[in-house]
């Protein structure tokens, strides 16, 4: 049986030289005009890939993107800029359309510049029109350190979603994150799809954190061409929702060396900002996520956390609660016979960590994983 696949996006795959046996490059570009939304790391040392990017997103005319792997392309001053320039243009070239009309991503080690003989040798094979677009093979060719490539297939009406994300590390997303790209055929008005993209990336990749850490590539973007005819706003709204989602649980449970999926769902509080704010502090705190990888049952582990926040002064611990799933820490005393559910319940794949603050009627939940040797062994060692 076919795969779902929006109509009009073509794509294809191909090893630039970075990595030993696997590609390093993908492109995919609708055949047609699109409309397109994208948002991008506020990190100061931003690469050219996303500086050019986002010089040229507020025309909200992108038809699709190219991806090199492995090699970021940051903090590699002129050089890296013209570089990033060349490989957008070339690819431009290929399909037959402007430079500015592609999203350029980077992702992998920083501060080397891209192997452009190479790239300039594996551009020159590709030819227009690219095969059909092969989503997983594009998913897989922009892996870093992930174990397996990210994909998510939704309908909206007669229209197709399809999104694809990278990135396992270096990821506590500001304004967007890692690299992830959407794909689909319903006609959405550019103004419309702008904001309930920016919404959907808040509630969903914006509240994802592995190690605190933002990339300095963060890119997110949607490209619609309409070929489906239109569909109703709010409804694929919630289907996007739904897609990154679904991204953002599967790159949390596949985190540097994680071994379970950590939920945090914060209720009760003055508004979603204050409720984030907690929910980060907990996801975050690496004695939270060390004792979820060691199924030890630590709740004071998680009120240290919150109470860190020292500068929020109507969080009282008078009314705070803490449950891990159903089975409440704090403020009641956990016998022997709770604690050992607790431990049972912390054994598992995933795991939601329950915080009432009492003070509202706001919330927020956000995604994260645990902490293992697993995550130090692979970053002690990244660049060799």
């Amino acid at each position: 049986m076919s795969l779902l696949a929006p109509q009009g996006f073509r794509s294809c795959t191909a090893n630039m030289g970075l990595k030993d046996d696997a590609d390093d490059f993908a492109a995919v570009v609708s055949e047609v005009p699109a409309v397109s939304a994208a948002v991008f790391t506020r990190s100061r040392f931003a690469g050219p890939s996303v500086t050019l990017s986002r010089a040229s997103a507020a025309a909200q005319d992108f038809r699709g993107m190219v991806v090199i792997s492995r090699n970021a392309n940051v903090a590699t001053g002129a050089t890296g800029e013209a570089d990033a320039a060349e490989v957008r243009r070339l690819v431009a070239e290929k399909a037959g359309i402007a430079p500015e009309q592609l999203v350029i991503g980077s992702t992998g080690v920083i501060g080397r510049p891209y192997p452009m003989d190479g790239i300039r040798a594996g551009i020159a094979k590709l030819s227009w029109p690219f095969d059909p677009a092969d989503y997983d093979a594009a998913a897989t060719a922009i892996m870093t350190t992930d174990t397996r490539p990210k994909v998510v297939r939704l309908r909206c009406g007669d229209a197709v979603l399809v999104g694809i994300a990278k990135g396992v590390g270096m990821i506590e997303p500001n304004m967007a994150t890692l690299l992830t790209f959407f794909f689909t055929d319903a006609d959405v008005p550019a103004p419309e799809l702008d904001a309930l993209f920016r919404r959907v990336m808040d509630r969903t990749f914006n509240a994802l954190s592995i190690d605190t850490d933002t990339s300095t590539s963060d890119t997110a973007a949607v490209f619609a061409n309409g070929l489906a005819g239109p569909v109703d706003p709010a409804r694929f709204e919630e289907v996007l929702y739904q897609g990154a989602l679904t991204l953002v649980r599967d790159i949390a449970s596949d985190g540097e060396g994680a071994t379970k999926l950590i939920e945090v769902r914060v209720t009760g509080a003055r508004d979603a900002a204050q409720a984030k704010r907690v929910a980060k502090v907990v996801v975050n705190s690496p004695l939270v996520k060390t004792s979820v990888h060691g199924a030890d049952p630590n709740w004071g582990r998680v009120a240290m956390a919150i109470g860190k926040l020292d500068d929020d002064p109507s969080i009282d611990p008078a009314k705070v609660t803490i449950a891990y799933g159903d089975l409440p820490m704090y403020p009641q005393e956990p016998d022997d016979a709770a604690l050992e559910a607790a431990r049972g319940y912390l054994s598992g794949s995933e795991v939601v960590i329950r915080v009432g603050l009492g003070i509202g009627d706001a919330g927020f939940t956000v995604y994260g994983c645990d902490l293992t040797p697993g995550y130090v062994d692979l970053n002690s060692g990244y660049t060799t």
